[in-house]
């Protein structure tokens, strides 16, 4: 029985001891502009909110319009958890391609990408038969990263397993005894 308890316990605090860097996953907290949303005006900036504060050296935030051209400065500020890419005056209306890879103390790099359409205004001289039509809206959709989520939940399965093993042969040993 103490070579079970012993080799149980070994067992949890190995892994107990692993998930704590899991369980501080770093993950995106906002962007702006919210990420699939539709902008009439062009951003002077792109801001991504993490949960933990970055570093200041090694961060990256690439934006790229609808021909792949790059369009933002090449400054980026950190400031706690936000990362502030500079941008240039948007001139093609379509959709914008933001890659991030964000570094803090606490996790992996947080890498990944959203978009956003810009919508240039155009003046035109209005005309008697046009009226206006609706136009359907997206919505956007929340954007995070789910690795360090996934690698923790999978890491609760496979102790909920070995506890699972452990009564059991903890059961049967009871069992044989009487």
């Amino acid at each position: 029985m103490k070579r079970w308890s012993k080799a149980l316990a070994g067992l949890v605090l190995f892994f107990t001891s692993m998930a704590m860097p899991l369980a501080q996953a770093n993950t995106l907290v906002a962007t702006s502009p919210i990420a699939g949303s539709t902008l009439k005006a062009g951003p002077s900036a792109i801001t991504i909110t993490t949960e933990f504060p970055l570093i200041e050296e090694g961060n990256e935030i690439i934006v790229t319009d609808p021909n792949g051209k790059r369009v933002d400065t090449g400054i980026l500020t950190v400031l706690g958890t936000d990362a502030v890419a500079e941008m240039k005056p948007l001139e093609t209306s379509g959709v914008y391609k933001v890659s991030y890879l964000l570094l803090s103390d606490v996790d992996l790099p947080l890498e990944g990408s959203y978009t956003f359409t810009y919508s240039a205004i155009v003046l035109s001289t209005p005309t008697a038969s046009a009226a206006p039509q609706p136009t359907a809206s997206s919505t956007a959709e929340p954007v995070g990263s789910n690795f360090g989520t996934n690698l923790f939940v999978i890491f609760l399965l496979g102790l909920s397993i070995l506890v699972l093993v452990g009564m059991g042969a903890y059961a049967r040993k009871i069992f044989k005894e009487k």
